[in-house]
């Protein structure tokens, strides 16, 4: 279960502070409040507070094109965001919620923590055949 939390946690912080970066960031501040609130909510404040300072931090690394401060504030969060997980594990599907129903609709597909469904057909007939890949594929005969 602990390896579940944690893939939560990583791709929750990826999608909070990509989404920090859109005009709906104000609604990833929210979320991660009520969010926080459920587990500590004397905590909730500082958070909506950390929210709005990772906003600041992000644009301005951005604007810097420093890579590496981005990386951070997603570990930084990732912490964060699985300390809460293992503090109340139930408040996983709420954090599940969040991500896929308001901070990935905030961000570009490519953005999304997984890849992006695809849907292929094919048909053969005969001694035909069909490849299908949806990346890389090899074929030795």
């Amino acid at each position: 279960m602990d390896s579940e939390l944690a893939a939560l946690a990583s791709t929750a912080a990826t999608a909070l502070v990509k989404a920090l970066t859109t005009d709906g960031w104000e609604a990833v501040k929210s979320g991660t409040g009520a969010l926080w609130r459920r587990v500590h909510a004397e905590q909730a404040e500082t958070m909506e507070t950390e929210i709005i300072s990772t906003r600041a931090e992000i644009l301005a690394a951005r604007e810097a094109a420093d890579t590496e401060i981005e990386t951070s504030l997603v570990e930084e969060w990732q912490r964060r965001l699985m300390r809460l997980l293992r503090e109340d594990p139930e408040i996983a599907e709420v954090l599940t919620h969040l991500v896929e129903d308001q901070w990935y609709p905030l961000l570009p597909p490519s953005d999304h923590g997984h890849p992006p469904s695809i849907q292929m057909d094919a048909e053969a007939s005969g001694h035909g055949r069909t490849y299908q890949a949806g990346r890389d594929m090899r074929i030795v005969e």
